[in-house]
């Protein structure tokens, strides 16, 4: 252990769990957060109670599922902005080589 991790604890599903992190206090918040926003939407609807395992593989599938959506998202959005400066880098050339050319007036 580092001397920059703590100790973190919480509960979900009943169970109380004790890990080790570096992240910073709001940071641990906001993925405790999203967790159990996670469990909850793969709770709901279903009928009768689930194992603790089960909900949780649902909502890791769920979660690994948003993922890959956000990296596809993300090279989809560096292709494009490759593209746009690609475009302008070209325009730019194509302006200051005409600037350097004398005038045929």
């Amino acid at each position: 252990m580092s001397d920059q991790e703590r100790l973190v604890r919480f509960k979900l599903l009943g169970q109380e769990y004790t890990f080790y992190t570096g992240a910073s206090e709001e940071e641990m918040d906001e993925v405790l957060v999203l967790v159990r926003k996670m469990i909850e939407e793969n709770v709901s609807g279903m009928p009768g109670t689930l194992p603790a395992s089960r909900v949780a593989v649902m909502a890791c599938l769920n979660l690994a599922s948003k993922f890959m959506k956000l990296k596809r998202d993300f090279e989809e959005y560096k292709v494009a902005t490759d593209g746009r400066i690609n475009s302008i880098n070209k325009q730019l050339e194509d302006l200051l080589s005409l600037a350097g050319k004398p005038s045929n007036l």
